[in-house]
């Protein structure tokens, strides 16, 4: 800038920048590209605002309103737009199937997506639609059906419900197989069926009913997680491990089978997956029936999501007033069998040379059901010379009040984490703790922030599962503790370089 640059040049002309849609539109479109989608939003309701009739705006704000979520705002530009503005833009007919889908509304689905395959055979997503129309056919049953159909179904299927919830077995029994006979390939019936003789004890006839299914509708999700639940109650590990690797696998669109799956996940105690599906309903604005809160909510506490467990258990009540006592953080602690409740064990601990020892031993305490008569047991620890860390464990265990030592804190609340996961305490369990106690005192020496209990909590169980040779994938750690792997990754060699 030169000397004279505050002299006012009278043969100047001040050029003003007036944006237009257009120009915010671009901006909206490299947000998108680099997947700032709040950005893009911003951008392209500007253009929308200095354009408001532009279809193409309005087309682009309905695809980022659907990656948000916002399925009923994009459906609503997208029918705005063949509807009143341009009824040649057929790719909206793409964009309106997707975004049904995603709803779970798949019959309207299917129709958009043949709609756009008549109006543009050629066109830019028929490979998508295609694909689409495979998936929508494996997710639901009775895409071509008409209402009456439908209708009849409806009613019979909830009367089977009724009676299944009920305990009504054998009638259930009856109505399904009534279903069945004049509706032979309506698969939810025999699923359910499968479950009224499950109930009866007979699972051999379950399981044969679900290997029906999966032989006539290969893939079927609902028969896939029975399968799962079956093999669970039945103790048939290999069958468990099997199952759960494939269901892992499976994204479906249908809100159904969301739901599904996420129930299963918990029921058969892989809450990290679990947490996953039905946190991602709740999100959405899904409340299901009664038991969608209660899965959520020990989902949620046994990956470590305590505050919001117990805000979601609060619906559970007033849903169901006598879940009372039921809660997740009530199964912690109760172990009878584990180490928790061995006092002479904990006592010699107590006793030992090794830190990690004694600060395991203070754990233990902390969860046992005996903890009153162990602490009073132990008179001498009062009068004892114990180390600072001690000090303070003793005080919280004893008192329960705050630990002014945040890095011990958080130690402890990453072996609940872990607790969660690995109870009751026994023998080989034991090494895992002792392993975690013994990388935070080197990890506490050195500075390091212990804040993300999360985090410590799946490397430890990682490094310990490998430590065992067992088939534990970073991949299975990262979801059950709800992280990253990249994360995960990152705490797995910092916890590692800190290990005796």
């Amino acid at each position: 800038m030169n000397k004279n640059s505050k002299i006012l040049q009278p043969m100047g002309k001040i050029i003003t920048f007036n944006p237009t849609g257009e120009y915010y539109f671009s901006k909206g479109i490299k947000a998108y590209h680099r997947r700032d989608y709040y950005k893009s939003l911003k951008y392209l309701q500007r253009a929308q605002a200095l354009e408001p009739g532009e279809p193409m705006i309005l087309c682009q704000l309905a695809v980022v309103y659907a990656d948000t979520g916002e399925y009923q705002k994009s459906n609503e530009l997208l029918h705005l737009i063949i509807e009143e503005l341009d009824e040649e833009m057929v790719e909206c007919y793409y964009f309106l199937a997707n975004n049904y889908a995603h709803l779970g509304f798949f019959k309207d689905a299917y129709y958009h997506a043949n709609l756009y395959l008549k109006l543009d055979p050629d066109g830019d997503f028929v490979e998508d639609t295609e694909d689409l129309l495979e998936v929508l056919t494996l997710e639901s049953d009775n895409l071509h059906e008409d209402d009456g159909y439908e209708e009849d179904l409806i009613t019979r299927q909830e009367e089977a419900r009724e009676l299944l919830e009920s305990g009504h077995f054998p009638k259930a029994v009856e109505v399904l197989n009534k279903v069945i006979g004049d509706y032979p390939e309506y698969w939810s019936a025999y699923n359910n069926l499968a479950l009224a003789y499950f109930y009866l004890g007979d699972v051999k006839k379950a399981s044969s009913i679900l290997d029906e299914v999966l032989e006539k509708n290969m893939g079927n999700l609902h028969a896939l997680c029975n399968k799962l639940v079956f093999a669970f109650y039945e103790n048939e590990q290999q069958n468990v491990q099997q199952l759960t690797a494939m269901l892992k696998k499976i994204n479906p669109i249908s809100i159904d089978h969301q739901y599904k799956l996420g129930t299963t996940f918990a029921l058969v105690g892989e809450y990290g997956q679990a947490f996953f599906w039905l946190r991602r309903l709740y999100k959405q604005g899904f409340s299901g029936d009664a038991s969608f809160h209660y899965w959520l909510s020990y989902a949620a506490f046994f990956t470590g999501r305590e505050s919001f467990a117990a805000s979601i258990w609060e619906k559970v009540l007033q849903e169901n007033p006598d879940k009372k006592g039921h809660e997740p953080w009530s199964k912690i602690g109760n172990s009878v069998n584990g180490l928790e409740n061995d006092a002479t064990s904990i006592r010699n601990r107590l006793e030992s040379d090794q830190l990690e020892e004694r600060l395991f031993a203070w754990f233990l305490i902390s969860l046992s059901s005996e903890k009153d008569n162990i602490l009073s047991s132990i008179k001498m620890l009062e009068q004892k010379d114990l180390s600072p860390l001690e000090e303070q464990y003793f005080s919280y265990v004893k008192t329960g009040i705050p630990m002014e030592d945040a890095a011990l804190e958080h130690a402890h609340n990453t072996a609940l984490l872990i607790y969660k996961k690995n109870h009751p305490i026994g023998a080989t369990e034991a090494v895992l703790y002792l392993m975690w106690f013994s990388a935070f005192i080197q990890l506490q020496r050195n500075g390091v922030s212990m804040k993300n209990n999360l985090a410590f909590a799946a490397a430890m169980e990682y490094i310990w599962q490998k430590c065992k040779k067992e088939k534990f994938s970073q991949q299975e750690a990262a979801a059950y503790y709800g992280l990253s792997t990249s994360t995960l990754q990152k705490y797995v060699k910092l916890v590692s370089d800190h290990l005796n």
